[in-house]
């Protein structure tokens, strides 16, 4: 029968089947993910105040958790630098950035990304245009001034300085830039300022720059956008 047919095709064995999805843990993690998101909001627009105790059990009540997901989410922000925690103390909100850390955290822009938009200029792929295109398209300008309106402009200045960077070819300048968290500490500053529009026609300038192969273009829009930020929008604060 079987010289009849044709010769036996092997049989593919079943799939094997998907690991059941533990609800519960999704559900934690959501959970833990809104506080985060909560006490992040509160910090950047100073409903917590810079500088301010930050009361675990007020938060739970307000929010209607148990302690857990706030600690959580208070080691997530002290992580970038939003919260500080105090030996006996519990945690306070991170005080605003001294004029001295102001102007260290710009020198220190200064001598790295100009370098990384030079970089990413000279070595620049089709996948990388691509990149930057594609990130720049997804940008959308702020719908108000406070931090539910401009969370998304800071979250595309976060990973379009970071693409930058990465497109220089060098980790370590990426994990330098990232470290700081600098674009969370910038908009404490300006958080009821409207510069959206501003910051978004300079990284249209630095994506046509570094797309178009111009390293010298590229390291003049770089070092051009940094200073606007640091002279025009955010310096005056401490005059």
């Amino acid at each position: 029968m079987a010289d009849a047919l044709g010769p036996m095709q092997p049989v593919s064995p079943a799939p094997s089947p998907a690991p059941p999805v533990d609800r519960r843990v999704l559900r934690r993690q959501m959970l833990a993910d809104d506080v985060y998101e909560a006490i992040k909001t509160m910090l950047m627009d100073h409903v917590i105040r810079p500088g301010a105790r930050i009361s675990i059990d007020g938060l739970a009540r307000e929010f209607q958790v148990s302690s857990t997901p706030v600690r959580e989410a208070l080691a997530r922000l002290e992580s970038e630098g939003l919260a500080v925690k105090e030996p006996l103390k519990g945690y306070r909100a991170t005080p605003l950035l001294t004029l001295e850390e102001f102007d260290d955290l710009y020198r220190f822009r200064l001598l790295l990304e100009p370098w990384a938009a030079r970089r990413a200029a000279e070595l620049i792929s089709v996948a990388g245009r691509e990149q930057l295109r594609s990130e720049l398209a997804n940008a959308v300008e702020p719908t108000s001034i406070d931090y539910a309106g401009y969370k998304s402009l800071t979250a595309h200045d976060n990973r379009f300085h970071s693409l930058i960077a990465s497109l220089s070819g060098s980790e370590q300048v990426r994990l330098a830039f990232e470290r700081t968290h600098c674009h969370l500490h910038i908009f404490r500053l300006h958080y009821n300022r409207d510069i959206g529009p501003e910051v978004l026609t300079e990284h249209r300038m630095l994506v046509e720059a570094i797309t178009s192969g111009d390293p010298a273009a590229a390291e003049a829009a770089m070092t051009q956008h940094i200073e606007n930020s640091m002279t025009l929008r955010l310096r005056r604060i401490y005059e």
